[in-house]
Order: structure tokens, then sequence, then C-alpha cells
């Protein structure tokens, strides 16, 4: 898989990529992340990818032509599955999208920053929209650093226990639920015992009844959208 970044501030993505899963898995080959500098495609000469609004609106707008050419210039060298733009008012993303996304060969994404980018943008070169959260970021880069590490630990080999991934918060649809490592005892807090029986079924079933137990506790939309 091969994911292209287009930023105004690309040292902000420096530190995500560079350690733990999604650099084992750039150093495996599984993974190319690249990062562009959107300003290097501005024809301004103090390289200014942003104006005022036409709506006279407080704030900057990114302007069409440097992401126009930015993502003209990339789409020459490869052919895209997707072109992303992070932004409040996208998708929500969830689990079964960075599933989706995980299948993919080649992946661009777009960082929103200021006030947004023009409209024409979204109308005319993004194929997918994707929001992290319903709230406001400085810049969409924390939120393509969420949505690369979410797709990228699913690819298989990322992971040292494959497994692992498929055990994950919402993969079926509910929370993960509790876990505990040694001691089983500490300061008379014990692990359950059913934990400690070693019984793989009743282990199994207490796991799925706290998963449920624990979902419409704290995300009980989950359990109604699969209604």
């Amino acid at each position: 898989m091969r994911i292209d970044i287009l930023t105004v501030l690309p040292q902000l993505l420096e530190s995500p990529f560079n350690y733990s899963i999604v650099k084992r898995a750039q150093e495996k080959g599984l993974v190319e992340i690249v990062v562009h500098n959107l300003r290097d495609f501005s024809t301004d000469k103090h390289r200014r990818v942003d104006d005022y609004a036409y709506s006279g609106i407080a704030g900057m707008v990114m302007c069409i032509e440097p992401i126009d050419r930015a993502i003209s210039f990339l789409k020459e060298q490869r052919q895209y599955d997707e072109i992303i733009y992070t932004s409040p008012d996208g998708e929500p993303f969830t689990q079964k999208m960075a599933n989706q996304l995980s299948t993919k060969k080649n992946l661009l994404i777009l960082c929103g920053h200021y006030k947004g980018v023009d409209q024409r943008v979204r109308d005319h070169l993004i194929t997918k929209e994707i929001s992290i959260g319903d709230y406001v970021l400085t810049g969409g880069e924390l939120a393509a650093a969420v949505i690369t590490d979410a797709v990228v630990r699913l690819l298989p080999g990322t992971l040292s226990d494959e497994q692992a991934a498929l055990t994950d918060s919402f993969q079926d649809g509910l929370l993960s639920p509790p876990v505990y490592t040694r001691p089983a005892n500490y300061k008379g807090w014990k692990v359950p015992e059913v934990l400690l029986s070693g019984n793989t079924k009743l282990i199994e079933e207490w796991c799925l009844q706290q998963a449920i137990e624990r979902t419409k506790r704290l995300r009980p939309y989950l359990l109604k959208s699969d209604e």
C-alpha cells in the first residue's frame, strides 16, 4: 500500500509515522507513506496556498489551484483508489471504514486547514470526506495520522500477532471486554475467576457478555445500528 498526504505543515506528521507500528510497517515494506508540502505546488512568490473567502466570513480558505496542481501531479504517477479530504463535516471515521480502506492499494489524503478548502475541490477532486469526530482541529494533519495509523495496523504482517487486530474494539460491532494480566491478586483486587479457569468456552462466553454489557453502557448506538 502507498499513502500520499498533502499538507501545509508536513513537520506535524514526522513523529506519528516514525515510531511504533507504523514505522515497523514501513520498514517491512508493507506500506509507503509520502508526505508532500502543498506549498511546493503554489505559483505565488510567497508560496501562499490560502486567500480570503468571497462570502466575507472570518478565516482564510485554501485555494483550489495549488491543490489541483498537486493532485494532478500525483495522479500522473499512479491511480488512487480514494482521494480523501479530512473535514469536521465529513463521514464519521469508523473501524468498518478503516477495514475497507486497508484493502486499497493507493490512498491520497488532503489535510484540511484554515477555514477549509474551496468548495470546488470537494465537488470535483475529492472522492471521500472523513471526519474523526464532532470537533474542530487546527488542521487535518492529526486526522490524517489517525486514519493512517488505523489503516496501516490492519495490513497483513504489520502486527506480530495478526489475530490481535481481529479482537479490537468495534471489529464485531462491540467494544472489547475488560482485560487482565498478572498478578491475579493485587492489593486484594482479583482477576475474575472465570479467566483463571482454563475453560475456553466459559471464557469466551464471559468475554462476549462483558463486551455486550460494556457496549450497552458506553456506546448503546452501536447495538441499535445492528437491529
